[in-house]
């Protein structure tokens, strides 16, 4: 796979505040990588440096095998999504979409054209006449998508974009991004804080905590071979003893009859497709995930119950 976007020891202080610290990534063609951690670990910064929004203190950044660390915003082969989606609301839909093209000074027929492709590849093309106010949510995003891809970038930069969505829409705009992007082979770098829109998105994530990358790899191994206990609380639920063993909930068995450990039922937590025990034991309450498979369980809050798990469920991990 080739690379579009290589960050080499990039570093950005503002003041005392070192807000990324000497990271070094790489986002692959027709790839989606997620940057993902708290406010204020410092994703949304390193997205303004590969945008040249911010111009970093140390390291270089190169895009399409370019070096670009000083290169301004318009001189780069990315574009930038923000959370606002920035449309102008005089203009209309088409209108919004073309406006970077005829900034660039491209022919009026190649305008007409990506602008047209812009909104086709959106599902947007029977709107083109309307204001952004006679939109909805969902559908001014999809403008901004448009603006966007309309100038062929090399990557698209989306700084948290479905944060003004409601649960449903975002879920459903997640899917959507993931087709569009497979369909225009568009490299995508996603900042987040949420970690199942990082999950259902992303090939690879990057998560961050003050300035750093503690972690970068396939969801799939994130959450299940995690290099600390930081990195594993992004990633659901997990049960953490005193001496720093970590067991996700489902990977524990809970019996009446016989386990490595005994505990006592003190909560039942019903969320339809499963259920959550929640488990004195001598050293900590442990959360047990079980699914609901239609029959009745016979575990009861105040029963004494015993748990166990693989050998393979049960990982050390620092702080």
């Amino acid at each position: 796979m080739s690379t579009v976007i290589r960050v080499d020891g990039i570093a950005k202080s503002y003041g005392e505040v070192r807000a990324v610290d000497h990271v070094s990534l790489e986002v692959g063609a027709n790839e989606c990588l997620a940057l993902l951690g708290p406010s204020g670990c410092g994703k949304t910064t390193l997205l303004r440096l590969m945008a040249g929004l911010e111009t970093p203190d140390a390291g270089t950044i190169a895009i399409d095998g370019a070096d670009m660390t000083r290169t301004p915003p318009y001189g780069r082969p990315v574009n930038m999504m923000f959370q606002s989606y920035a449309l102008f609301p005089h203009m209309t839909v088409a209108d919004n979409v073309a406006f970077g093209l005829k900034q660039d000074r491209l022919a009026p027929s190649e305008v007409e054209a990506r602008t047209k492709e812009a909104l086709a590849a959106v599902e947007l093309e029977a709107l083109g006449a309307r204001k952004p106010h006679q939109l909805s949510g969902g559908q001014r995003q999809r403008v901004a998508l448009a603006r966007c891809i309309a100038k062929r970038p090399k990557a698209l930069l989306l700084d948290e974009p479905m944060a003004a969505l409601d649960k449903h829409l975002r879920e459903r705009t997640q899917l959507e991004l993931l087709a569009l992007r497979r369909r225009l082979g568009i490299s995508f770098v996603v900042v987040t804080h949420d970690q199942d829109e990082a999950m259902t998105m992303a090939d690879r994530i990057a998560v961050m905590d003050k300035g750093r990358i503690l972690q970068i790899d396939t969801p799939r191994a994130l959450y299940e071979r995690p290099a600390t206990q930081g990195v594993a609380r992004f990633f659901g639920d997990i049960n953490l003893w005193p001496s720093g063993l970590v067991v996700r909930p489902e990977r524990i068995a809970l019996s009446r009859a016989s386990g490595d450990m005994e505990g006592v039922v003190i909560d039942i937590i019903y969320r339809g497709t499963a259920t959550t025990y929640l488990v004195q034991t001598a050293e900590l309450v442990v959360r047990v995930l079980r699914q609901n498979t239609g029959g009745d369980d016979d575990a009861q809050k105040g029963d004494k119950v015993f748990l166990s798990w693989p050998a393979d469920a049960a990982r050390m991990l620092s702080a």
